[in-house]
């Protein structure tokens, strides 16, 4: 009572000694370093062979991106540990409370239950900054070796992730306060992570709806910051799904409203959410941070494509399995979209694989339209693309750019990896667990 600090510090310092009680935090930290270290000396050794090491092989060109060849690797064991590992220490944080009854004497507080949950969120949040301090050791050996480094496709890889954690934070704490038990918790947090790989796999095999709906899921989240590419939308939608997670988790923490009236309140805090992030999808702003721009076209293709006047109209006649749809999206379609947001692409295909429709007169044929001027093209490539585009627009390609990035080939082996990552990491935390408990008892 003679204390300065305020009810939330106090709920936030309460928080904070619950997550280092937490075994399951424990074991997150231990584990989290070795999935990093196989990411990551998988990763420098296969850059290095491809960068001549052991060989004769000269290293230049797109692959010798650090951002795909080693941040999208190393960072994606953060994922992995995201979807398997950091649902067990929310629900533990989250569900501690209503299992020792010590929420009951919370909620006679006169504190917000919003201000509990934030304080909760946010001591998860920093407890996974820490987890994820195997990625900084990783950073730090690869300038060792020399290797290159470009902040600003590093921040996009680092948020992305950090989103990622935060949805997962959301989902675990809804299910915490939805559920009785934390068993029943982990099996619903789990049950919607699959849910929407599901999603994913519909989406590559029917498009359509479910392709743009997919694009919000995490995984496809993380996939974009992954390779440098920050969406306004996404970020907005990532945003709205943690605040509605966490909402909805301080909504059934309220034990002493009636269930009808959380029911009621659910359903709409859940149809505000879907309103919201549907507006969020006519979002078109977007940066491209990786260095090697691998997610748009050159510059001055970007401007001559800003001078296509009328509507443009894609026609791809091409199959959801076909590897050339795959090639065409990756490459053209996906950089397309950033610059001309209101195209219109629509694949025709009877099939999903295609396999039987490889004779058929039409199959294979992508068709632009502008300004009721069509014309016909079968390549799949980015140039192709373009030049189909200059032709049916009238306009005049612009002259190619010199600057072409010839990457940063680096032949060098992973050393001193597997002695930080599964010895020294490893040895430091179980070192802090004991001492912690030690001075707990």
């Amino acid at each position: 009572m003679r204390s300065r600090k305020s009810p939330f510090a106090w709920l936030i310092e309460k928080e904070w000694r619950e997550l280092l009680s937490s075994r399951a935090w424990w074991v997150m930290l231990v584990l989290i370093g070795p999935l990093v270290g196989v990411s990551f000396i998988s990763a420098v050794r296969t850059y290095a062979e491809l960068s001549g090491y052991g060989g004769t092989a000269e290293g230049v060109g797109e692959a010798f991106s650090p951002l795909v060849g080693i941040w999208a690797p190393t960072f994606s064991a953060c994922e992995l540990a995201a979807a398997f590992l950091l649902p067990f220490v929310a629900i533990r944080v989250v569900a501690g409370d209503r299992q020792s009854g010590a929420l009951k004497l919370e909620l006679q507080q006169p504190m917000p239950v919003f201000a509990r949950i934030a304080a909760k969120a946010i001591v998860l949040l920093a407890g996974w900054v820490i987890a994820s301090a195997p990625t900084l050791a990783a950073i730090v050996l690869w300038r060792s070796y020399g290797g290159s480094l470009y902040p600003p496709e590093l921040a996009a890889v680092a948020t992305g992730h950090v989103l990622n954690a935060g949805i997962t934070i959301a989902l675990a704490a809804a299910a915490a306060s939805l559920t009785d038990h934390p068993s029943t918790a982990a099996i619903v947090t789990l049950s919607v992570t699959v849910g929407t790989w599901i999603l994913n796999f519909i989406a590559a095999v029917h498009g359509g709806a479910w392709e743009r709906a997919a694009g919000y899921t995490p995984t496809a989240m993380v996939a974009e910051f992954q390779h440098g590419l920050i969406r306004l939308d996404v970020l907005l939608a990532a945003a709205l799904l943690v605040t509605a997670g966490l909402v909805l988790a301080a909504i059934w923490m309220r034990l002493g409203v009636a269930v009808r009236r959380r029911a009621y309140e659910s359903v709409a805090l859940g149809a505000v959410t879907a309103a919201a992030i549907f507006a969020c999808t006519f979002i078109s702003a977007n940066w491209d941070l990786s260095e090697n721009r691998m997610n748009s076209f050159p510059e001055p293709d970007e401007h001559a494509l800003t001078q296509v006047r009328g509507p443009l109209r894609i026609e791809a006649h091409l199959a959801a399995e076909d590897p050339r749809r795959v090639d065409l999206e990756r490459h053209a379609l996906s950089k397309l979209r950033r610059v001309i947001p209101r195209v219109q692409i629509e694949y025709v295909a009877a099939t999903t694989t295609g396999m039987f429709e490889q004779t058929t007169q039409h199959y294979g044929e992508i068709w632009y339209e502008v300004g009721g001027r069509r014309t016909m093209s079968r390549g799949t490539t980015a140039e192709s693309v373009l030049e189909a585009i200059y032709s049916v627009a009238g306009i005049v390609p612009p002259q190619e750019d010199d600057r072409v990035f010839r990457g940063h080939p680096l032949a060098v082996p992973p050393k001193r990896a597997a002695t930080v990552f599964y010895g020294i990491w490893p040895a430091a935390i179980v070192a802090a667990a004991v001492f912690h408990w030690r001075r707990q008892a």
